[in-house]
């Protein structure tokens, strides 16, 4: 392995039209700080690179949504993006933003560099153009109706009503956003970099060069480069981002996917005047962390704008995660499925450990994963609490209680076969978690911490203390077994701290608090020593690590995420279709009596509903009709919650063909309403009825 000098670590800077949610923090926040923590352990020179990305569509969508500038909306996020890192223990030497100065700057002239070697092609292309407000429209500044579900209200890239992605020519009467205007193709003309030329450099580089890189990276790269690589537009029609710094380029911005990744440089520079040094030295260890949605720009077009602007070095590695889902579904910000970041802090104050250990944890290293607010708090409850904190807090009351709040001495002659199987577990321990966070396995390393607390548990209950001082007489006989036993305890407890410090940093410095020791202890440097704690020094008294989470806890969870995913799906419905502007449904053609007499409706009553897995919209329920049990899938899930239409009666009908829907047979279709608003609703008998009663 080369001989590294110095570190640089950067991590995704998240646009800044949103807060940050626990996602984020398992893709590529919380790795990267543990891997930066354990690197600052090492004394190595390392910088750790962070910011916010304030350019691009999204954040001028916000802006317009909210009837505000785009620089109030950067403005906002980035503070309460910023804090939530903070908040978590996440230690960036910088945190910047795109749009300061120094970015700016360091951006264009990057852009102007490439122009003058002669590295971009001009293209013109058509593309759609708002003549009200004379501006080109970026795709999301269309709208129409989706030619998939007919909502009026559809983006140009997608529709957040069916989720189906678009292209504007695909909308049905495309209107502009801005203006309302029937938008009209215009010539336009942008700076395209040609990808293809760099083909065989990414090759070599890349595929012959890393093949140690994580296969999830790995094979992403391969596949693009494999289908081959095109020239790709660096510029965009907008007066929102980096303007490009050409005489003929009026209204033009850089690509946010170029300007973005310079932000690391950018904010490198405003860190120290040495910056050159991290960027431009071979002896730099470039690390981006990101998570998978990021890859082929981390791993292919900053790599290729870095060799095609020269003197930079390339990342050594890009260990990207997948993603992380929610309580079985995939993370929605616009449907408000997520858990923010912010949220977390407030309802769980001074858990931030918690929240770091079981993103870490379930970590989605190699596939997508699912957070769950029980494993959360069995996690907390049955590893943190049960093993780790128990260890140390069994330790520190036992050396008060028998060692008279003292560090006791070890006495060399009566060590025995159980003592040096913990001073093993011990060194074991060491390498076994400093071999994992070398390779980026993450979840490996805080595997082993917990053994090795697990061995202290162990150790300690073998050698039961307690039992060898039940009274003053034993005590006295069994005071050197248990000075040993308390002393060793208290070194495994020193290097608890230390292992688990770049996982869990709070919990690392409130053991040094109790141990009263400087935090220069938890260098790696001192891991695996015996002699973390002198003997005969006073400790402080016990403090409790973790507290347990409870059910009521987990509930209000739980429900709170269901709540904000109704509001969301209320939200978007009534702003898809308000009630002064709903488009009135054709009327459909007319039926016969024969064709209604085929119908048999039924009176259902619901006994038992849950939600369908990996489906947003289903529900799937247990409907009693009299005469036997259905089981009736239902895309009602976006309305209600399982709990609140149990005992719900409902129009069945009774005689549809079965369907399988996720794999499960519907044996029928409950009928509802659709108010004003889009909320769907029941139509109920006036008072109850006998299931099967038939509806005529």
């Amino acid at each position: 392995m080369a001989k590294f000098n110095r570190y640089l670590i950067t991590a995704a800077l998240p646009y800044a039209n949103g807060p940050v949610h626990i996602g984020h923090l398992a893709g590529c926040y919380i790795p990267a700080d543990i891997y930066v923590r354990y690197l600052r352990a090492k004394k190595a020179d390392v910088k750790f690179i962070g910011g916010t990305d304030e350019h691009g569509v999204p954040i001028t969508i916000k802006a317009m949504n909210e009837n505000v500038t785009p620089q109030d909306i950067v403005d906002k996020y980035h503070k309460i993006i910023s804090d939530s890192f903070t908040d978590m223990g996440i230690s960036f030497d910088i945190f910047s933003r795109t749009t300061n100065q120094v970015h700016h700057e360091t951006a264009a002239a990057f852009f102007k560099k490439m122009y003058d070697d002669g590295l971009f092609e001009e293209r013109e292309s058509e593309q759609y153009y708002d003549n009200v407000k004379n501006v080109f429209l970026a795709d999301r500044y269309i709208i129409g109706t989706c030619p998939k579900c007919g909502n009026p209200n559809a983006y140009g890239d997608q529709c957040e009503r069916c989720g189906s992605s678009l292209s504007p020519d695909e909308l049905i009467n495309p209107r502009s956003a801005l203006s309302d205007a029937t938008p009209v193709k215009k010539l336009t003309k942008h700076w395209y970099m040609p990808l293809q030329n760099y083909e065989p450099f990414l090759k070599e580089w890349l595929l012959e060069g890393h093949k140690e890189w994580k296969n999830n990276v790995y094979g992403q790269c391969k596949s693009w480069l494999d289908n081959g690589l095109q020239s790709r537009a660096m510029t965009r029609d907008s007066n929102w981002g980096i303007k490009v710094p050409l005489p003929d380029a009026e209204g033009k911005v850089l690509y946010v996917w170029f300007d973005a990744p310079i932000g690391y440089i950018s904010a490198t520079k405003e860190l120290t005047p040495d910056w050159a040094d991290y960027w431009c030295k071979e002896d730099t260890k470039l690390v981006h962390f990101i998570g998978k949605d990021n890859i082929v720009f981390h791993c292919i077009i900053f790599p290729a704008m870095l060799k095609a602007h020269g003197n930079f070095v390339l990342p050594e590695n890009v260990p990207a995660n997948e993603f992380l889902n929610i309580e079985g579904e995939k993370v929605s910000t616009s449907r408000n499925w997520a858990v923010w970041v912010h949220d977390y802090v407030k309802d769980f104050p001074d858990q931030q450990d918690v929240l770091r250990y079981v993103l870490c944890s379930t970590a989605p290293e190699t596939k997508d994963n699912d957070f769950t607010w029980k494993d959360f708090q069995d996690r907390n409850n049955n590893e943190l609490v049960a093993i780790f904190g128990n260890f140390i807090n069994r330790t520190m009351v036992l050396m008060h209680k028998l060692c008279g709040g003292k560090v006791p001495v070890f006495h060399m002659d009566i060590k025995d076969a159980k003592d040096d199987a913990l001073i093993a577990a011990i060194q074991e321990g060491k390498k076994k978690i400093e071999e994992s966070l070398e390779n980026f396995r993450f979840r490996e390393a805080l595997a082993e911490v917990i053994n090795v607390a697990r061995e202290g548990n162990k150790y300690l209950q073998e050698k039961a203390p307690w039992l060898l001082a039940k009274t003053p007489e034993m005590q006295a006989e069994n005071q050197k077994v248990i000075d040993n036993c308390l002393h060793l305890c208290l070194q495994l407890t020193g290097n608890l701290a230390i292992f688990a410090n770049p996982f869990l940093p709070f919990t690392a410095k409130k053991i040094c608090h109790m141990l009263k020791v400087v935090d220069r202890i938890l260098d790696w440097e001192n891991a695996g020593s015996l002699k973390l704690v002198s003997v005969g020094y006073s400790l402080r008294p016990p403090e409790l690590l973790f507290k347990k989470v409870e059910d009521d806890q987990v509930k209000a969870q739980v429900e709170k995420l269901h709540a904000g995913l109704k509001k969301s799906a209320a939200e978007t419905t009534a702003a898809a279709a308000p009630a002064e502007e709903k488009v009135e449904a054709e009327p459909k053609a007319l039926i016969e009596f024969d064709d209604f007499a085929k119908l048999d409706l039924r009176v259902g009553t619901i006994l038992e509903a849950e939600k369908v897995a990996k489906a947003d919209k289903l529900l799937k329920l247990l409907v009693d009709i009299g005469t036997e049990k259905r089981t009736v899938v239902s895309g009602i899930a976006l309305h209600f919650t399982p709990e609140e239409i149990i005992g719900k009666q409902v129009t069945l009908v009774a005689n549809l063909a079965p369907r399988k829907m996720r794999g499960i047979e519907s044996q029928g279709m409950i009928l509802m309403a659709e108010n004003a608003a889009g909320k769907l609703v029941f139509v109920n008998p006036n008072a109850a009825v006998e299931p099967g009663s038939e509806v005529r």
